[in-house]
């Protein structure tokens, strides 16, 4: 089985290497970066990653270029990496050279970001393609060092993945297959694609941490960090309560999306129970959301982004983080789109959601627009 990875990130460095370690997987890697695919094709040698008890593994991709025709060709799945502001673009790059002679299982990790909606816009036409994505990471990575190394954090004890709903049983079934080849821990089957784009994650999650770090009376408010602060065990105590609320608003999204479309969701949990679920012993105190992240061995270490303050000492949040283009320019604003067609009031999200567009001053002020016109009255 050929799984072509695009992005040379975090996420597609770590599974290139995961991946070359399970029998008859060829993998090709699709980078954006020409550094890369130099160093690649001058045999740098292999990518490794470490986990957090010191053990290496390392492999090198069968492909890693730029080439969108050679890292696709004969490919039997896709897994899109890259983060949702670099999506539309790559679905536009790729399009014109996915095999049309076989099945290819399009998706992406995490699946989040209303992934099947935009890749119904982009492959339109191509009904080989299955479209498909992962309710979250398996596993955490960072410290990358591209084409060379990156670290890896907690994994989660079981996965999740979804299909378009235009999908058929038989690539429901063919999917399953497909992912229990890829991962060591059972992978669940959701029934509606609403599962993932609605698991409470990123888009909830880094919004809160920044708003309650830099936000409106709070401890960085138009002040430099002296130090390095971590996103989860440096969480702040006010970011953590307003997470729990902007999650009660989460909820009531699905709850509305239950309501209109008749659509079972209940897989769409509290994000404490989510986290708990999914990192079980590495947690050392789930009790409240705020002992829960600054505990969660699993998040121990991830850095918030950080940069030299261009006006003088120390540093300050980085503008070009998927921070803000992704979870917020995507993911909130999918939410806020999603809440107003279902006329569900969430006035945390959409505090957040607007303070950071204020204070990032460059972000596009335009809602996802592959977001279904009729949506959600379409069932």
């Amino acid at each position: 089985m050929k799984v072509t990875i695009c992005g040379g990130g975090q996420t597609g460095h770590l599974y290139a290497v995961l991946f070359k370690q399970r029998p008859g997987i060829t993998v090709s890697v699709l980078t954006g970066s020409p550094e890369l695919a130099r160093g690649w094709a001058q045999g740098s040698g292999d990518w490794q990653a470490t986990a957090a008890d010191g053990q290496t593994v390392g492999a090198r991709p069968d492909y890693a270029g730029t080439d969108p025709g050679e890292a696709l060709r004969d490919t039997d799945m896709v897994i899109v990496t890259q983060p949702a502001q670099a999506r539309p673009a790559l679905m536009r790059r790729i399009r014109a050279h996915l095999p049309a002679d076989r099945p290819v299982y399009l998706g992406a990790i995490p699946g989040s970001c209303g992934f099947d909606w935009l890749a119904e816009n982009a492959v339109d036409g191509h009904g080989n393609v299955v479209i498909w994505g992962m309710k979250d990471v398996p596993h955490t990575a960072f410290g990358l060092v591209p084409g060379r190394m990156v670290r890896m954090g907690g994994s989660k004890s079981q996965l999740f993945a979804a299909l378009h709903r235009r999908e058929s049983a038989a690539a429901r079934a063919a999917l399953s297959g497909m992912l229990a080849r890829l991962f060591d821990a059972p992978v669940t089957m959701l029934n509606d694609f609403l599962e993932i784009t609605l698991t409470p994650g990123n888009a909830l999650m880094h919004p809160a941490v920044l708003y309650g770090l830099i936000g409106p009376d709070a401890p960085w408010q138009d002040k430099p960090f002296d130090e390095p602060v971590c996103w989860w065990s440096d969480c702040p105590r006010a970011s953590a309560e307003l997470l729990e609320v902007c999650d009660a608003e989460n909820q009531a999204i699905r709850d509305a999306a239950t309501a209109r479309l008749g659509t079972d969701l209940s897989s769409v949990k509290p994000l404490r129970q989510e986290l708990i679920e999914a990192y079980g012993g590495q947690i050392e105190d789930g009790r409240t959301m705020y002992s829960l992240l600054r505990t969660n061995r699993a998040y121990a270490g991830i850095e918030a982004p950080l940069v030299p303050n261009p006006d003088g000492a120390g540093l300050v949040i980085d503008r070009e983080s998927r921070a803000f283009h992704e979870d917020i320019a995507f993911g909130q604003a999918l939410l806020v789109t999603m809440a107003a067609r279902l006329n569900v009031g969430i006035p945390a999200i959409t505090k957040i959601y607007q303070w950071a567009c204020r204070y990032h001053g460059g972000l596009a002020d335009v809602m996802p627009d592959y977001v279904p016109a009729a949506w959600p009255e379409a069932a």
